[in-house]
Parts: C-alpha cells; sequence; structure tokens
C-alpha cells in the first residue's frame, strides 16, 4: 500500500493540472510566437500543474510500478483478481 500522503500528493497534482491546463496551453501558443511575457507567466505557474509530473497508480492499492493502464491497476493487482475470477475473459494460461 502506498502511503497516504503519496496518494494526496497525486491527488494535488491531478487537480492542479486539470486546474491550469487551459492557461497552459494558451501561453505556449503566445509563446511560440515570440511573447517573452508569456514564457515569464509560464515560468510562474506551479510546476505541479505540469501534465509530466502526474504519475500512475493502482487504483486499488496506490502501487507506482508494474502500472497497467489498460485496467487501472497493478500487475500484482491484477494476477490476484484474474486468479480470484474478477476480471472476466481472462484465465491463468491468458497471461
Amino acid at each position: 500500500m502506498a502511503k497516504e500522503s503519496m496518494k494526496a500528493k497525486e491527488r494535488k497534482r491531478a487537480y492542479l493540472n486539470d486546474r491550469y491546463e487551459a492557461k497552459r496551453t494558451e501561453l505556449r501558443k503566445l509563446q511560440s510566437e515570440g511573447d517573452w511575457d508569456a514564457m515569464y507567466a509560464l515560468q510562474k505557474l506551479p510546476k505541479n500543474s505540469m501534465k509530466v509530473r502526474k504519475h500512475n497508480r493502482c487504483q486499488l492499492t496506490g502501487r507506482p510500478r508494474g502500472y497497467m493502464r489498460q485496467f487501472g491497476i497493478s500487475r500484482v493487482t491484477f494476477r490476484e483478481m484474474a486468479s480470484s475470477g474478477l476480471i472476466p475473459g481472462i484465465t491463468k494460461a491468458s497471461w
């Protein structure tokens, strides 16, 4: 299980990304046109509002490694659920 503080950081990053996404794209467009003020405005936005700062985590356990995008869970949780028969269409021989 991931620490609650790490999960909270991820939630904060997701919130900041959603909040500043439109403003960031607009400033990037202005910056590409040569507007220096847009570059400075981009630098003043929170670092954690960048999309690349977000980290994929298992929805059930919060595990950051071995994340499977198709299912939204880690490989360990996937194996446990598949062995229990909770994921339809998955048999032990198929993974």
